[in-house]
């Protein structure tokens, strides 16, 4: 296992426009998959969703709602496998309660 930093991505917004932490849909401890909605940000009137950028475990969160940040700032970190697998773990696609794309 090893940990992955979930960065904010370059938004193509205003660069004098603040991006503000809005909402985190998920907590430290939870298990997240790959393009799962991570975090809500806030820039003007426009929300902007960063999704994960792997499947793992959230490990820790580095940025709180309301604070302010900036494109490639770390938001958190994940704690992924080494290999690409999930260690045995269920894949999306079979994971109990996951709808099949």
């Amino acid at each position: 296992m090893r940990l992955e930093a979930v960065v904010l991505p370059e938004l193509g917004t205003d660069p004098d426009e603040p991006i503000i932490i809005s909402h985190w849909f998920a907590s430290r401890g939870d298990e997240v998959w790959e393009g799962d909605r991570l975090v809500e940000v806030l820039v003007g009137p426009a929300t902007f969703d960063v999704p994960a950028p792997r499947s793992g475990r959230v490990a820790e969160i580095r940025g709180r709602e309301d604070d302010r940040v900036w494109p490639g700032s770390v938001l958190g970190l994940l704690l992924v496998p080494d290999d690409g697998t999930d260690g045995g773990s269920p894949t999306p696609d079979d994971a109990p309660g996951r709808p099949r794309p």
